[in-house]
């Protein structure tokens, strides 16, 4: 099986943190959500991933690197492909047309999910969805009394369905859905400006194709700086029997940390109280500070920090009392200077 990863927004919700690093690089609870998001894809297809193929923009080598690296780590080849203009989600599959062999999994690399359940590779495809209060932001489907997907409508004025698409497929024949994707872009068929996979699918479904339901238990969005500290909190409370053991490199001097909280390797926790649903990347040091429910990045110092829903970037530093912040890379931020 192999893994198609779309990724090619800059994330700008999500900036300042996404003017350094593209957001699905970006380290939840210690890891970056696209491996995140990989290796939860290979628990769920319960075998080994052949290949993971990653849409990228203009991101530069090092984060090229990093992520054929993160496809290594499965065991499995990692690919890059470029999509140079936002023509939307299907012309995204369409820039990794070598890969496009196979049964595989498309995933954008905006989201994390749990879920329990395995593939039913009896059907032609498996499309993720959960259930939403409001479904006209999102692509939703409609379902025959039998389980089988019967529509799929992108954004709906009016309600059809409150089970909205996450972003995550299966399909047991990349080449089918490669004849859609090629149809409607050969033909100009856009909604809302965009080539749109869904309408790939509906046209797939129209000619008999069977798509079933891979409903998840948790769904959780990284879009922006509020949402991405509430799915880290998510996360480490998922993790909480992982995250309970420091590495050795940490420093630990007259703290308290309150668990559930990943701490990155040499760390330095000092007259502090750290926790619950904090994450310190690597280097880091907190100094006389009380921390909550934030996410901090790599090499970055805290003093006097009362911080709680915050967001600190790699190699910031903070020195003050606010109670929600949100700081990007390389910024210093100092309230206690005269």
């Amino acid at each position: 099986m192999k893994i198609i990863v779309p990724m090619a927004g800059r994330g700008s919700r999500l900036r300042p943190h996404t003017l350094t690093v593209p957001k699905p690089l970006i380290p939840i609870a210690g890891k970056p959500i696209v491996q995140r998001l990989v290796e939860d894809i290979a628990k769920v297809a319960g075998e080994n991933i052949e290949e993971v193929a990653f849409i990228i923009g203009d991101f530069g080598p090092e984060i090229e690197k990093s992520l054929i690296q993160i496809a290594e780590k499965l065991g499995a080849k990692g690919s890059i492909y470029y999509q140079t203009d936002p023509l939307g989600t299907a012309h995204a599959i369409k820039c990794a047309e070598q890969s496009m062999q196979g049964d595989i999994v498309i995933a954008f690399a905006d989201t994390l999910f749990r879920a329990d359940f395995q593939l039913d590779k009896n059907s032609d495809g498996v499309i993720w969805v959960k259930s939403v209060e409001d479904p006209s932001a999102f692509g939703v489907v409609k379902l025959d009394n039998y389980g089988f997907i019967t529509d799929f409508v992108e954004k709906p004025k009016s309600f059809v369905s409150d089970l909205a698409i996450i972003g995550i497929y299966y399909f047991n024949s990349a080449e089918k859905l490669m004849e859609e994707i090629n149809y409607i872009m050969d033909n100009d068929i856009k909604n809302g400006g965009e080539y749109q996979l869904t309408t790939a699918l509906e046209n797939l479904r129209a000619k008999g194709a069977k798509f079933t339901l891979g409903k998840v238990n948790d769904w959780m969005d990284c879009g922006n700086k509020n949402a991405t500290v509430e799915t880290n909190s998510k996360i480490l409370e998922y993790e909480r029997e992982e995250m309970a053991q420091y590495p050795a490199s940490a420093v630990i001097e007259n703290s308290l940390i309150i668990q559930p909280c990943f701490i990155g390797e040499n760390v330095t926790i000092s007259n502090s109280k750290v926790g619950p649903g904090v994450s310190l990347g690597n280097n880091t040091k907190i100094v006389n500070s009380n921390i909550e429910n934030s996410l901090i990045q790599e090499n970055t110092r805290i003093n006097h920090g009362n911080l709680s829903n915050s967001m600190i970037g790699n190699s910031a530093q903070y020195f003050g009392v606010a109670r929600e912040i949100s700081l990007g890379d390389y910024s210093v931020l100092d309230f206690l200077s005269k």
